[in-house]
């Protein structure tokens, strides 16, 4: 994220930091980058999907710190590509680095993979926290600034585009902000999180007091998100500092000082632009212009009014109103409770699909929710099956498409993908998407239900925050290929039962009374989980399995919350511990007796005698 080599480059002198003492403020959080550090800084194994209960307790112990501190969070997410869709060759190219992380960790090399849930996972753990969030209606850097401006308080993000920006209190990298180690403070003042502020007046002193205001041509010029240094090679192998400089040997940062010298002689950014264009083509000069001013543009904090939506929770900006989506979609995208997957699908009929730890030489994990996507397309690009009946012979032409980036073996692939028509008797034309919510909830839970194949008189005997995950393990094991191993089964359902335990007994405002059974119960399972593990080879084709249960269940979550939950949403923090089930998989292979884990506990030996007979049914 951000300006090519500036957050290494800044690192590397450290001399363009103040001490800061973060206390009694509000702050501006770049969700995207907290979620990424905390995923991070919280996960001991990247191999095995996530272990989304631990860093729910990262994201929970990082809003207690800013609590005792006096710190007012608010936090800012990007939402989806947005309608010119000018990021998407770094989107590209970034989902193609995760294909390599991930190829990497399927063979026991080092690295680090964000698993599937996780933005899903953060979100459920804002709303449980109690803290203020929005979802914007694509990139958030803009409107993180604006607000940050508005409230006159600093920005939290790793993303050195906010060095860039014009912050009125300055931007504090996550990297610098030691929210574990919480200081007790002087007199009345009280505790602090000690932090780092970058300071732009130090950095353009550094080169001869380049005036800030060149900062955005600069990071256009160097390359970003946004612009490739292809435009802008030629410009940049012409363009030479007073100094002397070159752009190709010696690495990022020698080509990044030499630009920053070099436009350190200009007063303002309309007489740098001039003297860029002087070095080419005049064929190339009004294009390489307009490049320029639009990449710079990016850095002008946003005038969308976030303080409106944080007081009454109307979300309003320009892009969402000519967008035509309908007003119940684009509250539900601002408040986070659709994704940014189903604004892509809707307005640019794309969306990308992230990998994860899995078998490379089989097909894609995500192959086996297709059918729950391609539902959903299908409610979102409101395809009837009049339509078919109407004109067999234009099927093909009239079923929408949608362009799907997925990996094929080990390279990113397009797909395209035709929408699934919803049957008329759910969604006829009296019901398009703007009017989905007035559809009856039991038919919206019965059109959910259709599609992973269970019927509701089988899950009457779950649990209700337990009947989405179950209904999706049942379609999980009906379209799974290979086909799912019992061990594969039996394993994530005492993963499931785990949780379960953990809440009832861990929970101080559960509404179920703990038994001194349970308790018992749960001690033993932690002390099981201390022993060492005998077999610590990591399977991959029980990988993939699990890999593809998660893709399932996402697909299935965001199905329910596109027909406004028909089901509860189960809490991802107590449902899937990676690390767990794959260890729960290789003792079943070599211990069936593993299965009486619970025992103690007749509640728990109930709950998972349940869930595996609903599912066998």
């Amino acid at each position: 994220m951000g300006v090519q080599g500036l957050t290494g480059f800044v690192e590397e002198r450290g001399a363009f930091f103040t001490e800061l003492r973060v206390r009694d403020t509000k702050l501006v959080i770049d969700g995207s980058s907290l979620y990424h550090q905390l995923c991070f800084a919280s996960a001991v194994d990247f191999r095995r999907g996530g272990d989304y209960g631990p860093f729910a307790a990262a994201v929970r112990d990082f809003f207690g710190s800013l609590r005792t501190c006096r710190v007012a969070p608010f936090v800012v997410l990007d939402g989806g590509r947005g309608a010119d869709d000018r990021k998407l060759p770094t989107l590209r190219s970034r989902a193609a680095d995760r294909l390599r992380a991930a190829h990497g960790l399927s063979r026991g090399d080092g690295g680090c993979l964000v698993p599937l849930l996780t933005r899903e996972a953060f979100v459920q753990a804002l709303g449980r926290l109690g803290v203020p969030f929005v979802q914007c209606f694509a990139e958030a850097d803009r409107e993180i600034a604006g607000l940050a401006n508005r409230w006159g308080c600093p920005v939290l993000s790793l993303d050195s585009d906010f060095c860039v920006f014009d912050l009125a209190a300055g931007y504090c990298p996550l990297s610098h902000f030691q929210w574990r180690s919480v200081c007790a403070g002087e007199g009345a003042q009280g505790c602090y999180v000690p932090a780092r502020c970058f300071s732009v007046e130090k950095f353009c002193g550094h080169f001869s007091q380049l005036n800030r205001s060149l900062l955005p041509l600069f990071a256009a010029m160097n390359g970003n998100d946004y612009i490739g240094l292809a435009a802008l090679q030629v410009l940049l192998s012409k363009v030479r500092s007073p100094r002397g400089w070159a752009a190709g040997k010696g690495g990022k940062h020698v080509r990044l000082q030499g630009l920053l010298n070099w436009l350190s002689q200009f007063a303002e950014p309309t007489e740098a632009v001039d003297n860029v264009l002087k070095y080419l083509k005049k064929h190339q000069r009004e294009e390489i212009r307009e490049l320029l001013c639009t990449s710079m543009e990016d850095y002008t904090p946003s005038d969308v009014n976030l303080e409106a939506f944080f007081q009454n929770g109307k979300y309003d900006c320009e892009a969402a109103r000519s967008s035509d989506l309908p007003q119940w979609v684009l509250d539900a995208l601002a408040k986070g409770k659709l994704a940014p997957f189903i604004s892509d699908a809707l307005m640019l009929r794309s969306t990308f699909l992230h990998v994860q730890v899995e078998n490379m030489q089989r097909p894609s994990a995500h192959s086996t929710a297709l059918p729950i996507r391609q539902v959903i397309y299908g409610l979102l690009l409101k395809v009837s099956q009049n339509t078919e009946a109407a004109a067999p012979r234009k099927q093909t032409n009239e079923l929408p498409v949608v362009c799907e980036f997925d990996r094929l073996q080990k390279t990113l692939k397009k797909t395209f993908v035709q929408a699934a028509s919803v049957p008329t008797d759910f969604c006829d034309d009296h019901f398009p998407l703007d009017k989905l919510m007035e559809i009856p909830m039991s038919c919206r839970q019965m059109f959910l239900l259709e599609t992973l194949g269970v019927k509701m008189s089988f899950l009457e005997s779950v649990p209700s925050h337990l009947q989405l995950p179950v209904a999706v393990t049942c379609y999980w094991i009906r379209c799974s290929e290979p086909k799912v191993k019992l061990h594969h089964l039996k394993a994530l359902l005492l993963m499931i039962v785990s949780g379960e335990l953990q809440r009832i007994t861990n929970d101080t405002d559960s509404t179920v009374l703990c038994a001194e059974d349970d308790s018992i119960a749960y001690k033993e399972f932690l002390k099981w989980k201390e022993k060492k593990l005998q077999n610590k080879d990591f399977d991959l084709d029980a990988a993939h399995s699990f890999c593809q249960w998660q893709c399932c269940l996402q697909m299935g979550l965001y199905l329910n919350q596109l027909l406004c939950t028909p089901l509860s949403e189960p809490d991802l923090s107590r449902l899937y511990t990676g690390t767990l089930v794959h260890r729960l998989y290789q003792e079943l292979k070599s211990n069936p007796s593993v299965e009486n884990l619970f025992s103690l506990s007749p509640k728990m030996t109930q709950l998972y005698q349940v869930l595996l007979n609903t599912v066998e049914s």
